[in-house]
């Protein structure tokens, strides 16, 4: 039963307002209310509890039901700024309380030394903005750790010998492993790899009034209605309701934020659930809308002072985007595996983790074992190209491969390329009639070079199991965006970059961004732990500031 906090009037000054309560808005929530700060975090999408949370494929997938929805909210595409944007569906994000922690998979890597400094061990990438982060791992480790303890991750610390350092075991034992983990693991080793139990941000044991996982096999996409997936409104939301000085308002579409005369934010307007303008004041404002809504509001909300969009004097908000690269071949086995059942991810690896630097490309990327698909999802996407697609020999092949398929996934970089960016389109609007979200992306090199590669590594890992068949897409250029990174970027150099090291605007004082936007490389994949890192530290060092009296107006 949802224990609901406190309900502040629109005219009251609170102290922060959160936009977004996603993986890093939830945290930030939590951490800024226990720290005595009144908040106010508003979030588009509704608040389900877990009793609303079902799996029901159609609902889930086909009407958004914890997604943007396309029809509400269009996107338009192109590859390069000639180009002419076309409507079509290209990014998806949570769209609710909790944001995608919610229908994430839960696959919880840390990020490893080598990418918050990568372009100072291999040198410049052309054509791209190729930089190393302003904070190194090392001041993010004690974060990451709060994450695993806190959020809660379930792993096996020392199990891979490309781990990076840390400073406490995981907080909770490994998930069981699967019958395709088991295939993954023995063929990895057969070929002189280094496969290890997944780390997941979903609980193993019971913990703190969640469940233990369940192994029901509705995990990506769905929610989850035991609280065992460690999302912000299964883990530190209720925390920060309870504190009495949090509400959580949905059903709130943020579109522009206000700034006084001084440049300093004074609050933020919204649509509520009725479609009326409303104003929440604030001291401080938070962005945590996710790397596409983030740059979004701060475009929308140019004005006299900021007449490029707010935050924009670097012209760098939107751009920089990177997805992160994906691929899953698939392969079908003798006997039965099952792997729809349980949690999605089993086993991973990260041999091929700096794989590009000696292969002649940069970047690289990690392999795990899985079958994240539901029995409709395989139906209409999973057999191979060379199926029947109706009839009783699809149901009879439909019937066999589902229960003996596993996928081999590939997790890779992507650079950071300018003109890869989000913007406002000039023709299309949204249900609230402001300008739609448009895309311009077009893949580096280096990155089709590296899906390849681990599209190779895995199609080995197959063959060494004994795979009696085994298909995949082609590798080919990104058109649609679930990771959403780098669009805010994080810098010491204002002309570089959009936000500093403390997640704090160069532009404007009292503004902070924190979400997967303020990445400066991409990682290999898996981007949630670090954004959650991120946030706990961007707390520490907000609360530090506003306890000095930095930050008001």
């Amino acid at each position: 039963m949802r224990q609901a906090g406190p309900k502040f009037e629109t005219t009251d000054e609170v102290d922060f307002v959160i936009v977004g309560s996603g993986a890093a808005g939830g945290v930030l929530a939590k951490e800024l209310s226990s720290n005595g700060f009144r908040v106010v975090v508003l979030e588009q999408g509704p608040y389900l509890t877990p009793d609303q949370f079902d799996h029901d494929d159609l609902h889930v997938f086909f009407e958004n039901a914890l997604t943007n929805k396309p029809q509400l909210q269009p996107t338009t595409f192109r590859k390069t700024s000639p180009d002419k944007a076309n409507p079509q569906p290209a990014v998806m994000y949570g769209r609710c309380v909790g944001g995608s922690s919610v229908h994430f998979t839960a696959n919880y890597w840390r990020f490893h030394e080598i990418d918050f400094i990568e372009r100072s061990k291999h040198g410049p990438v052309a054509g791209t903005g190729f930089a190393d982060w302003p904070i190194p791992y090392a001041d993010l480790e004690p974060y990451y750790t709060k994450v695993e303890w806190e959020v809660g991750v379930s792993g096996l610390a020392g199990a891979s010998p490309f781990d990076p350092p840390r400073s406490k075991p995981y907080a909770y034992p490994p998930l069981p492993v699967k019958s395709g983990g088991v295939i993954f693991e023995r063929a990895a080793q057969k070929l002189g790899w280094h496969p290890f139990p997944a780390p997941m941000a979903i609980l193993s044991k019971p913990a703190a009034g969640r469940g233990a996982c369940v192994h029901c096999g509705y995990c990506l996409g769905f929610g989850c209605e035991v609280g065992a997936k460690s999302s912000t409104v299964a883990s530190v939301i209720p925390i920060a309701e309870r504190t009495g000085r949090c509400e959580i308002r949905p059903d709130s579409n943020v579109f522009r934020i206000e700034t006084n005369e001084r440049g300093r934010v004074t609050g933020v307007a919204y649509f509520d659930s009725q479609k009326r303008q409303q104003f929440q004041k604030a001291k401080v404002v938070v962005v945590s809308a996710n790397g596409a809504e983030t740059p979004r509001l701060l475009l929308l909300s140019a004005s006299k002072l900021f007449p490029n969009g707010l935050a924009n004097s670097s012209g760098l908000v939107g751009k920089y985007l990177m997805p992160n690269s994906f691929l899953e071949v698939f392969g079908v086995y003798e006997h039965p595996l099952n792997d729809y059942k349980g949690a999605a991810v089993s086993r991973i690896l990260h041999d091929f983790y700096e794989a590009g630097a000696q292969n002649g490309y940069c970047g690289g990327g990690g392999l795990d074992s899985r079958l994240a698909v539901t029995p409709v999802g395989f139906g209409l996407g999973g057999l191979p190209s060379d199926a029947p697609t109706w009839g009783s020999a699809y149901k009879s092949l439909l019937r066999e491969y589902f229960t003996r398929t596993m996928s081999v996934s590939t997790h890779g970089t992507s650079l950071p390329v300018e003109s890869n960016s989000f913007s406002l389109d000039p023709d299309l609007k949204d249900a609230w009639g402001l300008p739609a979200l448009r895309v311009t992306y077009t893949d580096h090199p280096d990155d089709l070079k590296n899906t390849a590669f681990l599209m190779a590594r895995a199609l080995e890992i197959h063959q060494a199991a004994g795979a009696r068949k085994t298909w995949h897409q082609p590798v080919q250029e990104t058109q649609f965006f679930v990771h959403l990174l780098g669009t805010c970027r994080m810098g010491n150099d204002s002309k570089t970059s959009v936000i500093n090291a403390d997640h704090r605007a160069h532009d404007v004082p009292n503004l902070f961004l924190c979400d997967g936007s303020s990445f400066v490389t991409s990682g290999r994949g898996q981007p949630t732990m670090t954004i959650q890192a991120l946030a706990y530290r961007a707390a520490d060092r907000i609360t530090a500031l506003a306890k000095r009296g930095d930050l008001s107006v």
